[in-house]
Order: structure tokens, then C-alpha cells, then sequence
């Protein structure tokens, strides 16, 4: 039987307590590893920090940059409308937008990662020429986008104006039926004599009663 002093059970609880911190600490790392690359990927936070960089930039990386807001501005507004059409069932745009669209998303990724190359550019000479082929690509993808947002309201107000027009039938329907319901009731009170005026027996005559006292 091995006996255990006291010098050893502290000695023993002490490595217990660092084991335990090391692993909390181990824990701890990797929950704050993925909550940064959660937040890198969040597209909200990337829009955030890119516009943050373009005001805070100078020269033609500031350029650069503006253009990159810009395009991320443009697949937003896209994706947010292509979006909708999931919800709403329109024909035509639902099974075709989606596609297109995911055309344009992914020509946009290969248009990013070239202006993502240029911002580290160090020849300005060099920069400033393929700036303007870089713009066109970007006015491009804007226009596209344009395109697809119009296609969707298109659909959305076309379905709005025959649901509203079915709806305003529905409503002339429900109160033409309302008012005939009121005017038949009407009609059966006046049978009932509900409204019929009350007439009094005529009042005899004060004089023609004193005239025939004897």
C-alpha cells in the first residue's frame, strides 16, 4: 500500500489545476478562433471594413478600393432581390434570375480578386493604366445587376396589380351584397308595418260638445 504525504496530494492537486487551466485556455482559443472567421465571412462585416479602408486610403489605391465598395454594393442590392423571388413563386424569374444571377456572382469574384491584386500595385504608372479597364469591368457588372433588379420588379408588381385587381372585385362583390341584404331588410319592415305612421283619432270639437249640452 503507497502512502501519500501531504506534500504530494498538493503537489498532485496543483498539476490537476494546471491541466484543467491549460485546457480551458485550449477552449477558450479555439471558440475565439471561430468567431473571428465567422465574423471575416459575415458579408456585413467584410462591406464594413472595406468601406472603412476606401475612406482611410489615399491615392489610387483609395480608387481601387472605391471600385471594390462598389461592386460589393451591386451583388448586395442583387442578391437581396434575387432573394425574393424565392418567396413570392413568380414563373419565369424564379428558376432563371437564381442562375443568371449566380453567373454574375461568381464573374464578380474574378473581377474582386483582380482589384484585390491591384491594391498592391507599387507602380503607380501601372496601376493608373489598368484602372480604367477595371472601372468598365465594374460599370459592366453594375449594369447587369440593374438589369436583374428591374426583371424582378417587373414580376413583383405585375403579380401586385392582378391581386389587387382581384381583390377589388372581391370588395365591389361584398358590398353590392351588403347593401341588396340592407335594402331587403328594409323592405320587410315596411311589410310589418314597423314604419307605418301612427295617426290619432281625431280630437271632438269643443264647440259643437258645448252646443249640445242641454
Amino acid at each position: 500500500m503507497v502512502l501519500v504525504t501531504g506534500i504530494e496530494l498538493v503537489l498532485i492537486l496543483l498539476g490537476a489545476i494546471v491541466l484543467l487551466s491549460i485546457g480551458v485556455m485550449v477552449v477558450f482559443v479555439l471558440v475565439l478562433r471561430a468567431l473571428v472567421r465567422r465574423v471575416r465571412r459575415s458579408p456585413a462585416v467584410g462591406g464594413t471594413v472595406l468601406r472603412t479602408r476606401a475612406r482611410l486610403s489615399r491615392g489610387p489605391q483609395r480608387t481601387v478600393l472605391a471600385m471594390r465598395v462598389r461592386l460589393d454594393e451591386a451583388l448586395h442590392s442583387g442578391r437581396a432581390a434575387v432573394q425574393l423571388t424565392a418567396g413570392t413563386g413568380t414563373s419565369g424569374s424564379r428558376g432563371e434570375l437564381p442562375r443568371l444571377f449566380r453567373r454574375i456572382d461568381e464573374e464578380s469574384l474574378v473581377l474582386d480578386l483582380q482589384l484585390r491584386l491591384m491594391e498592391s500595385e507599387t507602380d503607380s504608372a501601372v496601376l493608373a493604366d489598368e484602372i480604367p479597364a477595371a472601372r468598365h469591368r465594374v460599370e459592366q457588372v453594375e449594369g447587369l445587376v440593374r438589369r436583374v433588379r428591374a426583371a424582378v420588379a417587373s414580376g413583383l408588381s405585375g403579380t401586385t396589380d392582378d391581386a389587387l385587381s382581384a381583390l377589388g372585385s372581391d370588395v365591389d362583390r361584398e358590398v353590392a351584397a351588403l347593401q341588396a341584404g340592407i335594402e331587403e331588410l328594409q323592405v320587410l319592415n315596411r311589410r310589418d308595418g314597423r314604419f307605418a305612421p301612427t295617426t290619432r283619432p281625431p280630437a271632438a270639437s269643443t264647440v259643437r260638445d258645448e252646443g249640445n249640452r242641454p
